[in-house]
Protein backbone atom coordinates (compact mmCIF):
# COMPACT_ATOMS: atom_id res chain seq x y z
CA UNK A 1 0.00 0.00 0.00
CA UNK A 2 1.46 3.42 -1.15
CA UNK A 3 1.91 5.53 2.99
CA UNK A 4 3.12 8.81 3.49
CA UNK A 5 6.54 9.75 4.71
CA UNK A 6 6.15 12.48 7.19
CA UNK A 7 8.04 15.48 6.71
CA UNK A 8 11.35 15.80 8.42
CA UNK A 9 10.36 18.44 10.58
CA UNK A 10 7.65 15.97 12.53
CA UNK A 11 9.08 14.38 15.36
CA UNK A 12 7.13 10.74 15.48
CA UNK A 13 8.44 7.54 17.91
CA UNK A 14 6.92 4.52 18.76
CA UNK A 15 5.47 3.50 22.01
CA UNK A 16 4.15 0.51 23.88
CA UNK A 17 1.33 -0.42 26.25
CA UNK A 18 1.29 -2.61 28.66
CA UNK A 19 0.67 -5.67 25.97
CA UNK A 20 3.38 -5.14 24.06
CA UNK A 21 1.06 -3.15 21.58
CA UNK A 22 3.42 -0.72 19.00
CA UNK A 23 1.95 2.89 18.46
CA UNK A 24 3.29 5.27 16.33
CA UNK A 25 3.11 8.68 17.80
CA UNK A 26 4.12 11.99 17.33
CA UNK A 27 2.48 12.81 13.64
CA UNK A 28 -0.84 14.46 12.77
CA UNK A 29 -3.22 14.21 10.21
CA UNK A 30 -2.20 17.35 8.30
CA UNK A 31 1.12 16.17 9.00
CA UNK A 32 0.59 13.30 6.41
CA UNK A 33 -1.96 14.55 4.36
CA UNK A 34 -1.30 18.51 4.09
CA UNK A 35 -5.28 18.31 4.84
CA UNK A 36 -7.93 17.20 7.27
CA UNK A 37 -8.32 12.85 7.56
CA UNK A 38 -11.86 13.70 6.61
CA UNK A 39 -11.36 13.69 3.58
CA UNK A 40 -10.51 9.80 4.05
CA UNK A 41 -13.82 9.63 4.54
CA UNK A 42 -15.39 11.96 2.11
CA UNK A 43 -13.39 10.40 -1.07
CA UNK A 44 -14.00 6.74 -0.24
CA UNK A 45 -17.68 7.47 0.16
CA UNK A 46 -18.20 8.86 -3.05
CA UNK A 47 -16.35 5.82 -4.31
CA UNK A 48 -18.61 3.84 -3.38
CA UNK A 49 -21.44 5.48 -4.14
CA UNK A 50 -20.29 5.60 -7.86
CA UNK A 51 -19.20 1.81 -7.78
CA UNK A 52 -23.23 1.21 -6.26
CA UNK A 53 -24.48 3.63 -8.97
CA UNK A 54 -23.25 0.89 -12.09
CA UNK A 55 -25.18 -2.05 -10.24
CA UNK A 56 -27.96 0.43 -9.28
CA UNK A 57 -28.18 1.28 -13.57
CA UNK A 58 -28.23 -2.40 -14.25
CA UNK A 59 -30.99 -3.03 -12.13
CA UNK A 60 -32.53 0.23 -13.34
CA UNK A 61 -31.98 -1.26 -17.08
CA UNK A 62 -33.51 -4.86 -16.94
CA UNK A 63 -37.22 -4.29 -18.01
CA UNK A 64 -35.63 -2.31 -20.80
CA UNK A 65 -33.21 -5.28 -21.86
CA UNK A 66 -36.15 -8.06 -21.39
CA UNK A 67 -38.19 -6.82 -23.79
CA UNK A 68 -35.70 -5.88 -25.64
CA UNK A 69 -33.95 -9.11 -25.92
CA UNK A 70 -36.68 -11.08 -24.59
CA UNK A 71 -34.17 -12.59 -21.68
CA UNK A 72 -35.98 -14.78 -19.28
CA UNK A 73 -33.82 -16.51 -16.51
CA UNK A 74 -31.06 -15.09 -18.09
CA UNK A 75 -31.08 -12.07 -16.84
CA UNK A 76 -30.35 -12.91 -13.24
CA UNK A 77 -27.15 -15.32 -13.82
CA UNK A 78 -25.00 -12.00 -14.71
CA UNK A 79 -25.73 -10.76 -11.22
CA UNK A 80 -24.94 -14.16 -9.54
CA UNK A 81 -21.78 -14.41 -10.89
CA UNK A 82 -20.72 -10.41 -10.32
CA UNK A 83 -21.18 -11.05 -6.88
CA UNK A 84 -19.33 -14.14 -6.70
CA UNK A 85 -16.76 -12.32 -8.91
CA UNK A 86 -16.15 -9.50 -6.36
CA UNK A 87 -16.36 -12.11 -3.22
CA UNK A 88 -13.21 -13.97 -5.25
CA UNK A 89 -11.44 -10.84 -5.73
CA UNK A 90 -12.03 -9.47 -2.28
CA UNK A 91 -9.76 -11.93 -0.18
CA UNK A 92 -6.46 -11.33 -2.88
CA UNK A 93 -7.14 -7.89 -3.05
CA UNK A 94 -6.88 -7.19 0.79
CA UNK A 95 -3.54 -9.11 0.53
CA UNK A 96 -2.07 -7.29 -1.69
CA UNK A 97 -3.53 -3.99 -0.25
CA UNK A 98 -1.65 -4.83 3.23
CA UNK A 99 1.98 -6.30 1.43
CA UNK A 100 2.05 -2.82 -0.06
CA UNK A 101 1.54 -3.55 -3.42
CA UNK A 102 -1.64 -2.70 -4.43
CA UNK A 103 -1.97 1.39 -3.14
CA UNK A 104 -4.96 2.64 -3.06
CA UNK A 105 -5.04 4.73 -6.17
CA UNK A 106 -4.24 1.55 -8.07
CA UNK A 107 -7.06 -0.52 -6.74
CA UNK A 108 -9.44 2.52 -7.71
CA UNK A 109 -8.18 2.52 -10.86
CA UNK A 110 -8.37 -1.13 -11.51
CA UNK A 111 -12.42 -0.99 -9.74
CA UNK A 112 -13.15 2.18 -12.21
CA UNK A 113 -11.52 0.60 -15.59
CA UNK A 114 -13.26 -3.00 -14.72
CA UNK A 115 -16.21 -1.34 -13.74
CA UNK A 116 -16.46 1.30 -17.09
CA UNK A 117 -15.24 -2.36 -19.53
CA UNK A 118 -18.20 -4.63 -17.65
CA UNK A 119 -20.89 -1.61 -18.39
CA UNK A 120 -19.79 -0.88 -21.57
CA UNK A 121 -19.52 -4.82 -22.92
CA UNK A 122 -23.18 -4.74 -21.93
CA UNK A 123 -24.73 -1.94 -23.72
CA UNK A 124 -22.74 -2.67 -26.90
CA UNK A 125 -23.88 -6.27 -27.08
CA UNK A 126 -26.16 -7.34 -24.41
CA UNK A 127 -27.65 -10.11 -27.31
CA UNK A 128 -24.54 -11.43 -26.66
CA UNK A 129 -23.64 -14.62 -23.81
CA UNK A 130 -20.02 -12.88 -23.71
CA UNK A 131 -20.60 -9.22 -23.79
CA UNK A 132 -22.79 -10.74 -20.13
CA UNK A 133 -20.22 -12.62 -19.46
CA UNK A 134 -17.28 -9.83 -19.47
CA UNK A 135 -19.79 -7.40 -17.93
CA UNK A 136 -20.50 -10.03 -15.00
CA UNK A 137 -16.28 -11.14 -14.40
CA UNK A 138 -15.39 -7.20 -15.29
CA UNK A 139 -17.80 -4.92 -13.06
CA UNK A 140 -17.69 -7.48 -10.48
CA UNK A 141 -13.93 -7.69 -9.76
CA UNK A 142 -13.70 -4.06 -9.83
CA UNK A 143 -16.29 -3.66 -7.21
CA UNK A 144 -14.37 -5.91 -5.11
CA UNK A 145 -11.23 -4.06 -5.26
CA UNK A 146 -13.45 -0.80 -4.07
CA UNK A 147 -15.04 -1.88 -1.86
CA UNK A 148 -12.15 -3.62 -0.23
CA UNK A 149 -10.33 -0.65 -0.26
CA UNK A 150 -12.90 1.72 0.52
CA UNK A 151 -14.21 -0.14 3.29
CA UNK A 152 -11.42 -0.48 5.49
CA UNK A 153 -9.56 3.20 4.73
CA UNK A 154 -11.41 4.74 6.76
CA UNK A 155 -10.71 2.50 9.89
CA UNK A 156 -7.29 3.08 9.79
CA UNK A 157 -7.32 6.75 9.68
CA UNK A 158 -10.19 6.83 12.69
CA UNK A 159 -8.05 3.83 15.06
CA UNK A 160 -9.75 5.62 18.22
CA UNK A 161 -13.60 5.62 17.12
CA UNK A 162 -13.94 4.17 13.45
CA UNK A 163 -17.65 3.28 13.88
CA UNK A 164 -18.83 6.59 12.05
CA UNK A 165 -16.38 7.02 9.24
CA UNK A 166 -17.07 3.26 8.11
CA UNK A 167 -20.67 4.02 8.77
CA UNK A 168 -20.58 6.97 6.51
CA UNK A 169 -18.71 4.98 3.91
CA UNK A 170 -21.00 2.29 3.85
CA UNK A 171 -24.10 4.49 3.32
CA UNK A 172 -22.80 5.33 -0.12
CA UNK A 173 -23.98 2.35 -1.53
CA UNK A 174 -27.75 3.04 -0.97
CA UNK A 175 -27.00 6.77 -2.11
CA UNK A 176 -25.68 5.23 -5.38
CA UNK A 177 -28.96 3.95 -6.10
CA UNK A 178 -31.15 7.67 -5.97
CA UNK A 179 -30.62 8.48 -9.65
CA UNK A 180 -31.97 5.97 -10.45
CA UNK A 181 -35.27 5.72 -8.98
CA UNK A 182 -37.03 8.35 -10.83
CA UNK A 183 -39.46 6.86 -13.15
CA UNK A 184 -38.03 8.54 -16.58
CA UNK A 185 -34.30 7.40 -15.37
CA UNK A 186 -35.77 3.80 -14.73
CA UNK A 187 -37.49 3.84 -18.61
CA UNK A 188 -34.54 5.46 -20.67
CA UNK A 189 -32.46 3.71 -23.22
CA UNK A 190 -31.21 0.82 -21.38
CA UNK A 191 -27.81 0.83 -23.92
CA UNK A 192 -27.49 4.21 -22.91
CA UNK A 193 -28.36 4.18 -20.07
CA UNK A 194 -25.44 1.61 -18.87
CA UNK A 195 -22.98 3.42 -20.66
CA UNK A 196 -23.68 6.83 -19.11
CA UNK A 197 -23.82 4.88 -15.82
CA UNK A 198 -20.68 2.97 -16.30
CA UNK A 199 -18.68 6.46 -17.30
CA UNK A 200 -19.90 7.86 -14.15
CA UNK A 201 -18.85 5.77 -12.31
CA UNK A 202 -15.30 5.16 -13.71
CA UNK A 203 -15.06 8.76 -13.59
CA UNK A 204 -16.17 9.71 -10.00
CA UNK A 205 -14.44 6.77 -8.70
CA UNK A 206 -11.06 6.81 -10.47
CA UNK A 207 -11.12 10.53 -9.21
CA UNK A 208 -11.72 10.06 -5.77
CA UNK A 209 -8.81 7.36 -5.81
CA UNK A 210 -5.77 9.68 -7.00
CA UNK A 211 -5.82 11.90 -3.18
CA UNK A 212 -6.12 8.26 -1.13
CA UNK A 213 -3.12 7.54 0.95
CA UNK A 214 -2.83 4.97 3.85
CA UNK A 215 -1.17 5.84 7.08
CA UNK A 216 1.73 4.69 8.36
CA UNK A 217 1.35 1.27 10.04
CA UNK A 218 0.61 1.55 13.65
CA UNK A 219 -0.39 5.29 13.35
CA UNK A 220 -2.42 7.01 16.08
CA UNK A 221 -3.85 10.22 16.06
CA UNK A 222 -2.56 13.18 18.96
CA UNK A 223 -4.41 13.75 21.21
CA UNK A 224 -5.45 10.83 23.57
CA UNK A 225 -2.88 9.09 24.53
CA UNK A 226 -3.55 5.13 23.30
CA UNK A 227 -1.25 4.20 26.43
CA UNK A 228 -3.75 5.87 29.24
CA UNK A 229 -7.32 6.17 30.01
CA UNK A 230 -8.71 9.63 28.09
CA UNK A 231 -9.78 12.30 30.00
CA UNK A 232 -12.31 13.29 27.97
CA UNK A 233 -15.43 12.03 28.90
CA UNK A 234 -16.47 10.91 25.27
CA UNK A 235 -13.05 9.33 24.26
CA UNK A 236 -12.72 7.72 27.65
CA UNK A 237 -16.54 6.38 27.05
CA UNK A 238 -15.09 5.16 23.13
CA UNK A 239 -12.68 3.85 24.52
CA UNK A 240 -13.90 1.88 27.14
CA UNK A 241 -16.46 0.18 24.99
CA UNK A 242 -14.42 -0.25 21.68
CA UNK A 243 -10.84 -0.77 23.29
CA UNK A 244 -7.82 -1.06 21.06
CA UNK A 245 -7.08 -4.69 19.45
CA UNK A 246 -4.45 -6.64 21.72
CA UNK A 247 -2.17 -6.72 18.41
CA UNK A 248 -2.22 -7.37 15.23
CA UNK A 249 -3.48 -10.42 14.22
CA UNK A 250 -2.67 -11.58 10.21
CA UNK A 251 -5.55 -13.45 8.36
CA UNK A 252 -4.16 -16.81 9.42
CA UNK A 253 -3.73 -15.85 13.47
CA UNK A 254 -7.27 -14.36 12.81
CA UNK A 255 -8.86 -17.91 11.01
CA UNK A 256 -7.06 -19.97 13.93
CA UNK A 257 -9.77 -17.86 16.24
CA UNK A 258 -13.52 -18.81 16.68
CA UNK A 259 -14.30 -15.29 17.01
CA UNK A 260 -13.64 -14.85 13.37
CA UNK A 261 -15.77 -17.58 11.97
CA UNK A 262 -18.32 -16.01 14.55
CA UNK A 263 -18.54 -12.91 12.65
CA UNK A 264 -18.67 -14.97 9.14
CA UNK A 265 -21.67 -16.60 9.99
CA UNK A 266 -23.46 -13.64 11.69
CA UNK A 267 -22.66 -11.46 8.76
CA UNK A 268 -23.94 -14.68 6.94
CA UNK A 269 -27.13 -14.75 8.50
CA UNK A 270 -27.53 -11.23 8.61
CA UNK A 271 -26.68 -10.78 4.92
CA UNK A 272 -29.55 -13.63 4.25
CA UNK A 273 -32.29 -12.00 5.58
CA UNK A 274 -31.74 -8.84 3.77
CA UNK A 275 -31.19 -9.99 0.70
CA UNK A 276 -34.82 -12.48 0.98
CA UNK A 277 -36.40 -9.41 2.41
CA UNK A 278 -35.33 -7.18 -0.69
CA UNK A 279 -36.12 -9.91 -3.25
CA UNK A 280 -39.98 -10.53 -1.34
CA UNK A 281 -40.70 -7.39 0.11
CA UNK A 282 -41.67 -5.29 -3.66
CA UNK A 283 -44.13 -8.71 -4.38
CA UNK A 284 -46.04 -8.20 -1.24
CA UNK A 285 -46.14 -3.84 -1.48
CA UNK A 286 -47.98 -5.19 -4.81
CA UNK A 287 -50.85 -6.40 -2.81
CA UNK A 288 -51.14 -3.86 -0.82
CA UNK A 289 -51.41 -1.14 -3.97
CA UNK A 290 -47.95 0.03 -3.37
CA UNK A 291 -45.77 -0.19 -6.50
CA UNK A 292 -42.26 -2.05 -6.79
CA UNK A 293 -40.24 1.41 -6.31
CA UNK A 294 -41.95 2.54 -3.13
CA UNK A 295 -40.72 -0.35 -1.38
CA UNK A 296 -37.49 0.11 -3.18
CA UNK A 297 -37.06 3.40 -2.29
CA UNK A 298 -37.51 2.99 1.55
CA UNK A 299 -35.37 -0.05 1.21
CA UNK A 300 -32.43 2.48 -0.04
CA UNK A 301 -33.30 5.25 3.19
CA UNK A 302 -32.91 2.15 5.21
CA UNK A 303 -29.83 1.82 4.06
CA UNK A 304 -28.57 4.87 4.52
CA UNK A 305 -29.00 4.61 8.31
CA UNK A 306 -26.03 2.76 8.24
CA UNK A 307 -23.86 6.26 8.91
CA UNK A 308 -26.22 6.52 12.60
CA UNK A 309 -25.08 2.70 13.20
CA UNK A 310 -21.82 3.56 13.12
CA UNK A 311 -21.63 6.99 15.55
CA UNK A 312 -24.26 4.91 17.93
CA UNK A 313 -21.57 2.12 17.99
CA UNK A 314 -18.79 4.30 19.16
CA UNK A 315 -21.23 5.72 21.97
CA UNK A 316 -22.35 2.01 23.21
CA UNK A 317 -20.12 -0.28 21.85
CA UNK A 318 -19.65 -2.23 18.55
CA UNK A 319 -20.67 -5.64 20.02
CA UNK A 320 -24.22 -4.33 21.45
CA UNK A 321 -25.09 -2.04 18.59
CA UNK A 322 -24.40 -5.35 16.10
CA UNK A 323 -26.66 -7.35 18.86
CA UNK A 324 -29.40 -4.39 18.55
CA UNK A 325 -29.05 -4.64 14.48
CA UNK A 326 -29.95 -8.35 14.59
CA UNK A 327 -32.78 -8.10 17.03
CA UNK A 328 -34.42 -5.29 14.89
CA UNK A 329 -33.54 -7.51 11.78
CA UNK A 330 -35.62 -10.19 13.10
CA UNK A 331 -38.19 -7.91 13.87
CA UNK A 332 -39.21 -6.87 10.81
CA UNK A 333 -39.03 -10.12 8.99
CA UNK A 334 -41.82 -11.08 12.11
CA UNK A 335 -43.61 -7.74 11.20
CA UNK A 336 -44.37 -8.76 7.41
CA UNK A 337 -47.25 -11.46 8.01
CA UNK A 338 -48.33 -9.00 10.91
CA UNK A 339 -49.03 -6.30 7.73
CA UNK A 340 -50.02 -8.95 5.46
CA UNK A 341 -52.98 -10.20 7.83
CA UNK A 342 -53.78 -6.38 8.79
CA UNK A 343 -53.49 -4.93 5.39
CA UNK A 344 -51.56 -2.41 6.64
CA UNK A 345 -49.66 -1.10 3.98
CA UNK A 346 -47.50 1.83 5.90
CA UNK A 347 -46.00 -1.19 8.55
CA UNK A 348 -45.16 -2.89 5.39
CA UNK A 349 -43.05 0.42 4.36
CA UNK A 350 -41.51 0.21 7.86
CA UNK A 351 -40.21 -3.75 7.55
CA UNK A 352 -38.61 -2.76 4.34
CA UNK A 353 -36.77 0.61 6.00
CA UNK A 354 -36.04 -1.27 8.55
CA UNK A 355 -34.41 -4.55 6.81
CA UNK A 356 -32.30 -2.07 5.21
CA UNK A 357 -31.21 -0.24 8.05
CA UNK A 358 -30.48 -3.18 10.32
CA UNK A 359 -28.95 -5.30 7.09
CA UNK A 360 -26.43 -2.19 6.21
CA UNK A 361 -25.75 -1.42 9.90
CA UNK A 362 -24.82 -5.64 10.58
CA UNK A 363 -22.01 -5.28 7.66
CA UNK A 364 -20.89 -1.68 9.16
CA UNK A 365 -20.82 -3.46 12.38
CA UNK A 366 -19.12 -6.15 11.68
CA UNK A 367 -16.38 -4.14 9.19
CA UNK A 368 -15.50 -2.09 12.46
CA UNK A 369 -15.34 -4.94 14.46
CA UNK A 370 -13.06 -7.09 12.77
CA UNK A 371 -10.53 -3.88 12.85
CA UNK A 372 -11.46 -3.87 16.61
CA UNK A 373 -10.45 -7.47 17.50
CA UNK A 374 -7.65 -8.44 14.90
CA UNK A 375 -6.15 -4.70 14.46
CA UNK A 376 -5.80 -2.41 11.38
CA UNK A 377 -2.55 -3.82 9.76
CA UNK A 378 -4.08 -7.21 8.44
CA UNK A 379 -7.95 -5.52 8.37
CA UNK A 380 -7.97 -5.45 4.69
CA UNK A 381 -6.92 -9.40 3.98
CA UNK A 382 -9.86 -10.09 7.05
CA UNK A 383 -12.37 -8.00 5.27
CA UNK A 384 -11.95 -9.81 2.47
CA UNK A 385 -12.67 -12.89 4.25
CA UNK A 386 -16.28 -11.65 5.49
CA UNK A 387 -17.11 -10.14 2.11
CA UNK A 388 -17.71 -13.32 1.36
CA UNK A 389 -20.25 -13.85 3.63
CA UNK A 390 -22.09 -10.72 2.96
CA UNK A 391 -21.57 -12.10 -1.00
CA UNK A 392 -22.84 -15.66 -0.91
CA UNK A 393 -26.64 -14.98 -0.76
CA UNK A 394 -26.49 -12.21 -3.21
CA UNK A 395 -25.25 -15.05 -5.57
CA UNK A 396 -27.55 -17.49 -4.09
CA UNK A 397 -30.52 -15.18 -4.72
CA UNK A 398 -29.73 -14.12 -8.29
CA UNK A 399 -29.19 -18.29 -8.88
CA UNK A 400 -32.98 -18.46 -7.65
CA UNK A 401 -34.25 -16.45 -9.39
CA UNK A 402 -32.68 -17.30 -12.60
CA UNK A 403 -34.34 -21.22 -11.86
CA UNK A 404 -37.35 -19.09 -11.70
CA UNK A 405 -37.84 -20.28 -8.05
CA UNK A 406 -40.27 -17.98 -6.07
CA UNK A 407 -41.10 -18.56 -2.03
CA UNK A 408 -44.21 -20.96 -2.26
CA UNK A 409 -44.75 -20.00 1.84
CA UNK A 410 -43.79 -16.50 2.19
CA UNK A 411 -45.29 -15.94 5.52
CA UNK A 412 -43.16 -19.14 6.49
CA UNK A 413 -40.06 -17.32 4.70
CA UNK A 414 -40.18 -14.62 6.62
CA UNK A 415 -40.89 -16.31 9.74
CA UNK A 416 -37.45 -18.57 9.39
CA UNK A 417 -35.90 -15.48 8.34
CA UNK A 418 -37.26 -13.52 11.62
CA UNK A 419 -35.92 -16.44 13.70
CA UNK A 420 -32.32 -16.53 11.48
CA UNK A 421 -32.29 -12.89 13.08
CA UNK A 422 -32.29 -14.18 16.15
CA UNK A 423 -29.96 -16.78 15.75
CA UNK A 424 -27.23 -14.12 14.53
CA UNK A 425 -28.05 -11.82 17.46
CA UNK A 426 -26.99 -14.66 19.70
CA UNK A 427 -23.68 -15.13 18.09
CA UNK A 428 -23.22 -12.01 18.36
CA UNK A 429 -23.01 -11.78 21.91
CA UNK A 430 -20.11 -14.38 21.55
CA UNK A 431 -18.51 -12.21 19.59
CA UNK A 432 -14.88 -11.24 22.14
CA UNK A 433 -11.82 -9.90 21.18
CA UNK A 434 -8.88 -13.00 21.40
CA UNK A 435 -6.19 -12.83 24.02
CA UNK A 436 -8.63 -9.90 26.12
CA UNK A 437 -9.22 -11.71 29.24
CA UNK A 438 -12.72 -10.77 31.06
CA UNK A 439 -12.84 -8.72 33.86
CA UNK A 440 -15.32 -11.72 35.50
CA UNK A 441 -12.37 -13.97 34.45
CA UNK A 442 -9.76 -12.16 36.45
CA UNK A 443 -8.91 -13.99 39.97
CA UNK A 444 -7.19 -12.59 43.11
CA UNK A 445 -4.16 -13.86 44.17
CA UNK A 446 -4.87 -15.48 47.40
CA UNK A 447 -1.20 -15.14 48.58
CA UNK A 448 0.02 -11.61 47.69
CA UNK A 449 3.14 -10.60 48.32
CA UNK A 450 4.07 -9.77 52.19
CA UNK A 451 1.51 -12.23 52.92
CA UNK A 452 3.08 -15.33 55.14
CA UNK A 453 2.28 -18.51 54.39
CA UNK A 454 0.90 -20.51 56.83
Amino acid sequence: METIDPPASVLCREVRDRRGRVYRVGESDVDLLGRGRIWMVVLPWVGMAGISGAAYAFVAAQAGLRDAHRWGGDLYWPAGLWALSQAAVALPAGRLRESGRLSARAALTGGALGTLAGCLALAAAPGLTAARLACAVCAGAGAGLVHTTCLTLPGRWWPERRGGPTGLVASGLAVGAVPFLPAPVRGADPRLLLAVAGAGAALAVAGTGLPLRDPPRNWWPPGPDPRSVPADPGARRAREKNPPAVRHHTLREAARSPVLWLMWLCLLGAAGVTVLGVWLLPAYGRQFGLGGRTVWSMTVVGGGAAAVAGVLSDRSGRRTALVTACLVLAGAQFGVPVAARTGSGPLLLGCAAATAAAGAAALVLVTALAADHFGENHHASVQGLLTGAWLLPVAVATGARAAGYTARAPHSTFLLAGCTGLVCAAVALFLRAPGRLSVRRIVPNPHPLGEEMA
